[in-house]
């Protein structure tokens, strides 16, 4: 008791100090960003208040405008292929500095990053609804609770998974220390969606400049307003912390834009559909650039007959609107057990006739605009393709008062007597706030169901009973899993995040994601230099002696035998030929 007594009052002591530490606050400056020009207080100038015409021709800049009400917001400049290779060039020299921060410095960088975010969060959101008509809700969840919880997490582990990781050496080598260490790869270049314009710039970006690298993110045509924005922020964190310029730098443009970042960059991170992503893919193909692809989805949400269904009907119905204009990764094929199939849906319907489309801004709609011009097009051919087969709309939610834009907007639509002969069920509805139910009978036909997809991104599969949802799940190919919940593995950043098929390959966030930015490189070394060296055994030494292959014979056997005598025995020969005399084999004799 004695001896325990002392190191208890330590351990004590030692959690006091810890938490009293934690208790004072740290000196995090903060940072100013001017964002005079985003606000909409109603008096923007003429130039910047019309309602926008989409222009027929290529106009040689970036067009950006609020989808909601179609209001002009202004213009960026088409980066041509050379203004990109300078970017990059740019960027590739504020690398080189930013290769010996330490990770003091850089965790600095996130606390003020972090701090900003948590002191204008509804600005961050109020510009990323103004420029991609998604609720100021679905903006705090998706861009600030997201992000926020990167932030925090490469805080609190990031430094421990880039610091050299010792492995195992094996029988062969107990001599010897290995290692894995990892190093920035340089330049990461990323092209990202518009759905999450503050998080899709901020993940990648986080964690590239975390593990030492500098990135270029071409951010989409359809969210260039509000990225430029969030640029401003990065860019003042990075600046009090004394970073180099033009460490991370954001670009504008078209495909051309992309093409040539692909080809002047280490890395690609690319967020879009599967057709792009092969581009990329070919594109990157000429310099050998690895690339990690997160690509479209068809996300299988299973429900048996053991749930309660107005909690399950609530989740499915946020579930669909987060692949509609605000989200995407959402839900799109809903599979319901025959046994509750009537009341999920009849409560799906109810809801859904309560969710009104139109401004988000506006304070009492429900859903925001479609971003993308000409889209509702698509999905209504998607609908009308379904209903001549044979499928029937049970329910559809209303559009409110959106001063004449109508086509950017799809009222959230429930349909019913679906299959999987219908192009509903087989492309991605991406960004189109349409429900279809389907029912199966027992586990392995909804498995099957869920496995009918050209794509495997993620899933969410609800059950009274945990172990047969994981069951259910574990059968599932895709990338992402989430059992009695839906998209909850994405606020667990510890997690990697991708899919498999044609929802892509690679991942990011993460371990595996933080890594990935990193050149992995293999390290060995002596365990006891200079005291114990490689020395090469003398019956393998040049020239080989007689006896030298059947001294490399008994080593393995040694090393790797299964029966423990054997090895011993084994063992016994090669000391024993250590041991001997080396006879070296006769030269031949040259034959004239």
């Amino acid at each position: 008791m004695a001896f325990w007594w002392p190191l208890l009052v330590l351990g004590i002591a030692f959690a006091v100090c810890k938490l009293l530490l934690m208790l004072i606050p740290p000196n995090v400056p903060s940072i100013e960003v001017d964002a005079s020009d985003m606000l909409d207080d109603g008096n923007q100038t003429k130039e910047n208040s019309f309602i926008y015409v989409p222009s027929k021709r290529h106009t040689g800049r970036v067009q950006c405008y609020e989808p909601a009400t179609m209001k002009y917001l202004g213009y960026f400049a088409e980066l041509k292929p050379d203004e990109v290779k300078e970017r990059v060039a740019q960027a590739r020299k504020a690398q080189i500095v930013w290769a010996e921060s330490s990770f003091k410095q850089r965790r600095q960088f996130l606390r003020i990053l972090l701090k900003y975010i948590i002191e204008h969060q509804e600005l961050i959101c109020e510009i990323s609804s103004r420029d991609t008509g998604k609720t100021m809700v679905d903006a705090s969840l998706g861009e600030i609770m997201t992000t926020c919880e990167k932030i925090t997490w490469l805080l609190s582990e990031g430094e421990r998974w880039l610091r050299p990781e010792y492995r195992s050496c094996g029988r062969s080598m107990l001599h010897k220390t290995s290692k894995v260490e990892f190093y920035p790869l340089g330049v990461i270049g990323a092209i990202v969606s518009w759905n999450y314009p503050f998080h899709n710039i901020l993940n990648p970006m986080l964690a590239a400049v975390f593990s030492g690298n500098s990135i270029v993110i071409k951010v989409s045509e359809h969210a260039s307003w509000s990225g430029c924005f969030y640029l401003r922020i990065i860019q003042a964190a990075l600046a009090a912390v004394g970073a180099p310029e033009n460490l991370v730098d954001v670009i504008t443009g078209f495909a051309e834009t992309g093409q040539a970042l692909v080809s002047s960059v280490d890395k690609v991170i690319f967020v879009g559909s599967p057709g792009v992503g092969r581009m990329i893919m070919r594109n990157a193909a000429d310099t050998l650039t690895p690339v990690t692809l997160e690509l479209g989805g068809k996300d299988a949400f299973i429900v048996c007959e053991d749930v309660d269904v107005p909690h399950v009907a609530q989740i499915a119905v946020r579930a669909a609107l987060q692949s509609s204009g605000q989200n995407c990764a959402g839900a799109e094929r809903f599979y319901v057990h025959r046994d509750v199939y009537s009341s999920f849906v009849a409560e799906v319907v109810k809801i859904v006739k309560l969710v009104t489309a139109g401004p988000p801004l506006v304070g009492k709609y429900d859903m925001g605009a479609i971003c993308m011009q000409e889209h509702s097009e698509k999905l209504q051919s998607l609908v009308n393709d379904a209903l001549d087969k044979g499928a029937e709309i049970v329910g559809r939610g209303s559009v409110g008062n959106i001063a004449g834009a109508v086509d950017q907007y799809f009222p959230p639509t429930v349909i019913v007597n679906v299959t999987h002969k219908m192009k509903l069920l087989q492309e991605e509805v991406a960004f189109g706030p349409i429900m279809p139910i389907l029912q199966f009978s027992s586990d392995e036909e909804a498995v099957k169901l869920a496995n009918d997809s050209k794509y495997g991104l993620g899933c969410a599969v609800f059950s009274g009973s945990q172990r047969r949802a994981k069951k259910i799940a574990s059968q599932i190919v895709c990338g992402v899993a989430a059992i009695n919940d839906f998209a909850s593995n994405y606020m667990c950043q510890s997690l990697p995040f991708g899919g498999v098929k044609e929802s892509g390959f690679g991942r990011f966030a993460g371990i595996e994601g933080l890594r990935a930015c990193c050149l992995v490189k293999s390290v060995v070394e002596d365990r006891w230099w200079p005291y114990i060296k490689t020395k090469i055994p003398k019956p393998i030494q040049y020239p080989v002696a007689e006896n030298g292959f059947k001294f490399q014979e008994s080593l393995v056997e040694a090393l790797y035998g299964l029966n423990v005598w054997e090895r011993l025995r084994a063992l016994v020969n090669v000391l024993k030929m250590l041991s001997e005399p080396n006879t070296r084999p006769s030269p031949r004799r040259r034959i004239d």
